[in-house]
């Protein structure tokens, strides 16, 4: 035997040993870890020689590699990227001459899916200027917070949310603020039109001079995130924590021969740096609707050629929901990724739709972990990786909901929890994976870390989620804690609704919790309230309040009156039981209404209602 067929002897050999020795997914936890650096490495080799290392010199980078190839498909229109970089040069240059934008400013953008979203980041980073990405079914007061809270004094909006800005223009004027819609015409009421003074701009580039003082620690962006109380809470998003966002994205495999759909909103972490962020690391080219269409969804993908999607699980749910067609496979979908799918319905969609893989991925917007579902586990949104565990420390602890706090042994620590239990997920901040919080408010911020969890001095961030770890190693879902819950893809703090609906004058005292409805995602919002000495109920008053104040993904679907609130052994509100119970007619006792959106009222909860909710007749 020669040299080389010894040594291929003994490699297969050992291998072989390693194999029966070790368990398939240790070398599953460890391949992926060294894909994640190797990941990470790249995308920091890419900017090390640049001035400003971040998503901006990315960009250019795939600017001069490929200036013709389609960036942005939007409304039967590709944009390459070329296109998107000369008009975020106009923009800047218009945006420095007539709002003074400078270094360190912030801008808040509310604004729908499209290419003025694109150029509008990209401008603003050429500027060296943070954005502040406001949700644009914020109203009002909610509206007015989430400005305030980023310290912007600059607002880039779309002509269609003139109503919306109409309501808060009077206070944004008086305190200075600069409104510029994305039109040519000027409305003549105080406010600035953008287009037509991006047209009388240059395309030069943008001097690297006006963004020099930019470091990998300035702040780039401000995600809102309803967290677990009160009004929304500005996530302070870092250049670095930017730049390294696409490694979720190249762990898909995404190349530059991808066109990735993003039917979720931009003002989302996941549609902006998960998608939007990734297809600009590898050159790829994004597919943006404004909102997602379950009827157009498949037919777009067909149309333009869709290799992978971003979702959240009603996304999915919903595409499980429509009829059966033949054409079903028919498409060029391989892959897509996002969180909040179920099990069945993960099953049912692979079955259905052709042999498409789930990357299922789990963080916060502002966390310092994240968890990402390398195995095609169905259901799963990662493992409990001890090599993981290395690079991002991160512990599942036990947690007592009645109490709502972590359980505490003898010396005051937390317990880590055992195989198959329920348990809060948090993750350790170090230098290495900081907690940055939130814009404005150090109280919020001071309230989402733990200290001394497992050892004197250490400190964790509170994802504010339960997880469960199977015998396997597996990672799931299980729920959320506080007073926070999920519907329709967006987190719906209960405090802010609560406020809301207790401002009715019939209201005395209002408690906000959020219901499980079967075959939906997430948790429908429910709301229980003691009605005021002598006051009667009165449904269109309550419906006319929350569709003035609240979006809708917010608003109670369901009124439970009580004669008094029930309270823990804390003294605060008891929300368990009055969830586990839900909306059933044949268990509540108490009146109940349901939001009846064709008559804008809240009308009594019947029997009919509720079976056309569990039979699917009637959508919520």
């Amino acid at each position: 035997m020669s040299l080389i067929q010894v040594m291929l002897f003994w490699i297969i050999s050992l291998w072989i040993a390693i194999k029966r020795v070790f368990p398939k997914n240790l070398w599953q936890d460890f391949n992926f870890c060294v894909k994640l650096l190797y990941c990470v490495h790249k995308i920091e080799k890419s900017v090390k020689h640049c001035p400003s290392p971040g998503m901006l010199d990315v960009f250019l980078q795939q600017v001069s590699v490929r200036p013709n190839q389609a960036f942005i498909l939007y409304q039967d229109q590709a944009h390459t990227y070329r296109d998107i970089d000369l008009k975020s040069n106009r923009a800047a240059w218009a945006l420095r001459e007539h709002a003074k934008l400078k270094t360190g400013d912030c801008v808040a953008v509310i604004d729908f899916n499209g290419p003025s979203y694109v150029w509008s980041w990209l401008a603003l980073a050429k500027l060296g200027c943070s954005m502040a990405c406001l949700n644009y079914n914020l109203r009002t007061k909610s509206f007015l917070h989430c400005f305030k809270i980023c310290g912007a004094k600059v607002l880039i909006a779309s002509p269609v949310l003139k109503d919306v800005i109409d309501e808060v223009l009077p206070t944004l004027l008086e305190e200075g603020v600069l409104v510029y819609y994305l039109n040519r015409d000027s409305f003549n009421d105080g406010t600035h039109s953008l287009l037509d003074k991006m047209e009388a701009s240059s395309e030069d580039p943008v001097p690297e001079s006006f963004r020099s003082d930019v470091s990998p620690q300035s702040t780039a962006l401000y995600i809102y995130t309803s967290g677990t109380t009160g009004l929304p809470k500005a996530a302070t998003i870092s250049q670095k924590r930017v730049l390294i966002s696409c490694t979720v994205g190249m762990l898909t495999g995404l190349t530059s021969k991808d066109v990735l759909y993003i039917p979720l909103p931009l003002y989302h972490s996941s549609g902006l740096l998960l998608g939007l962020r990734g297809c600009i690391q590898v050159g790829a080219t994004c597919l943006l609707r404004n909102k997602f269409s379950v009827t157009e969804f498949w037919n777009d993908c067909r149309k333009y050629n869709v290799t992978g999607f971003m979702y959240i699980g009603e996304i999915v749910r919903y595409l499980c929901n429509t009829p059966k067609k033949a054409s079903d496979k028919d498409h060029s979908v391989q892959f897509c990724m996002g969180n909040g799918v179920r099990v069945d319905v993960w099953r049912e969609f692979t079955n259905r739709f052709g042999n498409i893989t789930l990357y299922e991925v789990y963080g916060a917007t502002e966390g310092n972990a994240f968890f990402f579902n390398y195995s095609n586990k169905a259901g799963a949104i990662g493992r409990y990786n001890i090599f993981l565990k290395l690079l991002q420390p991160f512990e599942i602890i036990k947690y007592d909901m009645e109490r709502n706090e972590p359980v505490l042994d003898h010396r005051g620590r937390c317990i880590r929890a055992a195989r198959g239990e329920p348990g809060l997920a948090i993750a350790k901040i170090i230098k290495s994976n900081p907690f940055s919080g939130y814009a404005g408010n150090e109280s919020q911020t001071k309230k989402k870390i733990i200290q001394n969890v497992l050892r004197k001095g250490d400190m964790y961030f509170n994802s504010g989620d339960l997880v469960v770890v199977d015998k396997e190693g597996f990672i799931y879902f299980h729920d959320r804690i506080g007073d926070t819950f999920r519907w329709k893809g967006e987190n719906v703090a209960t405090t802010e609704v609560e406020n809301i609906v207790s401002a009715v004058d019939f209201i005395e005292q209002c408690n906000v919790f959020g219901v499980p409805v079967p075959y939906h995602e997430g948790r429908i919002g429910m709301a229980s309230v003691t009605l005021k000495e002598g006051r009667s109920f009165d449904g269109e008053k309550l419906y006319a309040k929350v569709a003035d104040y609240l979006p809708n993904y917010a608003r109670p679907r369901f009124i439970r009156i009580q004669d008094c609130m029930e309270v823990t052994g804390t003294y605060k509100l008891n929300k368990m039981g009055l969830i586990k119970e839900g909306f059933n007619p044949d268990v509540i006792h108490d009146p109940l209404y349901f939001l009846d959106e064709n008559v804008k009222s809240y009308v009594p909860m019947t029997n009919n209602i509720y079976q056309a909710i569990l039979e699917k007749k009637l959508k919520l």
